[in-house]
C-alpha cells in the first residue's frame, strides 16, 4: 500500500485551548465560570468536530449573486454557502451577539461573549464579520436615543431566534474616500418626507445582512467628515424586493471568500437619520470601537487554530527518522508562534475587559482613556502578528500547506483581512496618537502597568516587568521628542511607536498570567511563553531617517 499521510484533527477547542482556560479561571470570578462554562464545552465540541468538519466539505461553495429572474426582473439574490446559513443560526441561539446586550453577568458579560466567539470564529469561515458589524450597530443605535429605530432594530439585531435575527452591514467605503471617508460621495435629500440616498459605495461587507448603517451627505452640507450624517437602512421592502439598492457586483478577493462583499449603486434608497443630519464619521465612531474589538479577538483565535492543527500534524508527520514533534528545530517553530499567541491573546482580551466595564459603567475615567487608547493599539498589534504565525503556520506543514484542498491557505487568506479591516496599521497608528494627545501622554498607561505587575514575585518575571517599564519610558521619551520636533517625525514613528506599545503591553500581561499560574496552577508553561516572547523583541523605536525614507521610497526611475 503506498503511504497516505494522515491528516490533522483537532478536539474540543475548549478544553484544548490551556491559555484560554487558564485566563478565564484568573478573570472570572467562579460561580460566573462555572456558568458559562458548559456552553464554551459545547462550543469547543462543535468548533472542533461538527462545524469544523462541515467548513471543510463546504470549502468550495461560494456566495452567488443573481441580478435577474427568468423573466428579466432585476433581483439581485445573493444565495451564501451553507456553511454561512448554518453559522448563522448557532450564531443566534449561542447569543453570540446577545450576550452583552442582555447584560446577565455585568462587566464580565463581554469576556463571556468572546470567549465563545473566540471558539467559533476559525470554523465559521468569518461569520463573525456580520456578527461584529451587528454589535456594533445595536450598541450605536442604543447611543443614539433614536428611540424609533431602537424598538424596530435592536431586538432583531440582539435576537436568539434564528428566524427573528438579523445581521446589520456598515457602508462606509467609497472609490473616493477608503478611509478618508469624509470625501464620501452619497448625497442624501429629503423627498416627500423621506431621507433617499443617491451614490455608490464600493465595498459593502456582508450584503446579505437585512440592514446597514451607512455614512451620506445631507444635500446643501459642506465637505469633509463634519457634513456627514449617519444613516439607518434596510436592504429590502416589506415585499423582499431590493429597496432601491442596486448590486453591481461581488467582490473577488483574495480572502473573505465566504463573506458576500458587494459594490453598490444607491438610487433612491429610503434611509433614516440616526443621530442629527451632521457628524456622521463621530456617531458611526461606536461601531468602529466594537468590530475593531471583534477583529482583535478574531485574529487571536485564528492564530489558535493554525497553532492547533500545526501541533498535531507534527505529532503524525515522520520526517527523517522522527515525528516533526521530536525534532528540536520544529520545536522551537512551534513554541515561538505559541508565545506570540499567548501575548496577542492576552492584549485582546485585556481590551475586551475594558470594554465590559465601561459598558456596565464601572470604568474609572482612566479605564475609559485607556479603552480609547488601546482598542486601535490591539487592533493593529494582533493584526500584524495573525499574518506573520499564520505565514509560519502554512510553511510549517511543508507542500501540504499550499494546496487548498488541505483547508489550510484559507486560514493565512483570511487572515490578511484583519490588518486592513477597521483600518489599516498606520490609519490606526494615527488614531492612537490623536488619542494620545486628548489623554496627555502616557501617565494612564504607566499607572495600568504599575496595577498589571503588582503581584510579580518571581525573579525572572521581575526581570521582565523592568524591562517593560524601560521600554514604556523610552517610547514616552521618543513621543516627547518627537512631538517638539513637529508633526512629520511623530506621524512617520507612529506605526513603529504603536506596536512597541502594543507589544510591551502583551509583554506584560503574559508576565501577570505568569505568575498567577505559577501561584495557582503549579504550571510554569505560561512563564515559558513569558520569557519566549520577551526574547522576540518589543521596543521597535530604533532612530529611523527621514531623508533614508525618502530616497527608498523614490520610484526606481526618479
Amino acid at each position: 500500500m503506498p503511504f497516505v499521510q494522515p491528516p490533522p484533527e483537532l478536539g474540543n477547542q475548549y478544553l484544548e485551548d490551556r491559555v484560554l482556560r487558564s485566563y478565564l479561571a484568573r478573570t472570572l470570578p467562579e460561580d460566573v465560570l462555572a456558568e458559562i462554562e458548559p456552553a464554551l464545552i459545547e462550543m469547543g465540541e462543535l468548533a472542533g468536530g461538527e462545524l469544523y468538519r462541515k467548513q471543510l466539505a463546504d470549502r468550495a461553495n461560494e456566495p452567488v449573486l443573481t441580478q435577474w429572474d427568468a423573466w428579466g426582473n432585476r433581483i439581485d439574490r445573493i444565495e451564501v454557502s451553507p456553511l454561512w446559513r448554518e453559522a448563522e443560526r448557532i450564531s443566534a441561539e449561542q447569543g453570540l451577539v446577545a450576550i452583552p446586550h442582555e447584560g446577565k453577568h455585568g462587566a464580565f458579560s463581554r469576556v463571556h461573549q468572546f470567549a465563545l466567539v473566540h471558539l467559533f470564529t476559525p470554523s465559521s469561515d468569518l461569520y463573525v464579520c456580520p456578527l461584529a458589524m451587528t454589535d456594533g450597530a445595536a450598541c450605536a443605535l442604543r447611543e443614539s436615543g433614536n428611540e424609533k429605530l431602537i424598538e424596530r432594530a435592536v431586538p432583531r439585531l440582539t435576537s436568539r431566534d434564528p428566524n427573528e435575527f438579523w445581521t446589520s452591514g456598515q457602508w462606509m467605503t467609497e472609490a473616493a474616500g477608503g478611509s478618508d471617508v469624509g470625501l464620501s460621495e452619497t448625497i442624501a435629500r429629503e423627498e416627500g418626507g423621506q431621507w433617499r440616498l443617491y451614490g455608490r459605495k464600493w465595498f459593502t461587507s456582508a450584503i446579505a445582512s437585512q440592514m446597514a448603517l451607512t455614512l451620506a451627505r445631507p444635500a446643501g452640507n459642506p465637505p469633509g467628515g463634519k457634513g456627514l450624517a449617519l444613516f439607518y437602512v434596510e436592504t429590502r421592502d416589506a415585499q423582499g424586493r431590493a429597496n432601491r439598492i442596486i448590486v453591481d457586483r461581488l467582490k473577488d478577493k483574495l480572502g473573505t471568500r465566504k463573506v458576500p462583499t458587494a459594490e453598490l449603486t444607491l438610487d433612491g434608497t429610503p434611509a433614516e437619520l440616526v443621530y442629527g443630519a451632521t457628524d456622521g464619521v463621530k456617531n458611526i465612531t461606536p461601531v468602529l470601537n466594537i468590530t475593531r474589538t471583534w477583529n482583535s479577538v478574531s485574529a487571536v483565535a485564528l492564530m489558535r487554530r493554525g497553532i492547533a492543527l500545526a501541533r498535531d500534524f507534527a505529532r503524525k508527520r515522520v520526517a527523517f527518522g522522527a515525528p516533526l514533534a521530536q525534532k528540536p528545530l520544529h520545536l522551537d517553530t512551534l513554541a515561538a508562534l505559541q508565545a506570540e499567541f499567548e501575548g496577542a491573546l492576552h492584549l485582546a482580551f485585556f481590551v475586551v475587559e475594558l470594554l465590559g466595564r465601561a459598558e456596565a459603567k464601572r470604568s474609572s475615567a482612566q479605564q475609559a482613556e485607556l479603552l480609547r487608547l488601546l482598542t486601535p493599539v490591539a487592533k493593529l498589534t494582533t493584526g500584524k502578528q495573525v499574518v506573520a504565525v499564520l505565514s509560519e503556520v502554512i510553511e510549517s506543514f511543508g507542500g501540504a500547506g499550499y494546496v487548498e484542498d488541505t483547508g489550510l491557505p484559507a486560514l493565512l487568506r483570511d487572515a490578511q483581512v484583519l490588518p486592513i479591516w477597521e483600518g489599516t496599521t498606520n490609519v490606526l497608528s494615527l488614531d492612537m496618537l490623536r488619542a494620545l494627545q486628548s489623554m496627555q501622554g502616557l501617565e494612564t498607561l504607566k499607572r495600568e502597568l504599575g496595577f498589571v505587575h503588582q503581584g510579580l514575585r518571581d525573579p525572572e518575571l521581575l526581570k521582565i516587568s523592568a524591562r517593560v517599564e524601560q521600554t514604556v519610558e523610552q517610547a514616552e521619551a521618543w513621543f516627547k521628542e518627537s512631538a517638539t520636533a513637529g508633526a512629520a517625525q511623530l506621524e512617520a514613528g507612529a506605526r513603529r511607536f504603536a506596536l512597541t506599545l502594543g507589544r510591551a503591553l502583551e509583554l506584560a500581561l503574559l508576565a501577570r498570567q505568569a505568575q498567577w499560574s505559577l501561584d495557582h496552577e503549579q504550571d510554569r508553561r505560561s512563564l515559558a511563553a513569558a520569557r519566549r516572547f520577551s526574547s522576540h523583541g518589543i521596543n521597535l523605536l530604533a532612530p529611523m531617517d527621514a531623508d533614508d525614507a525618502r530616497l527608498l521610497a523614490r520610484d526606481e526611475g526618479g
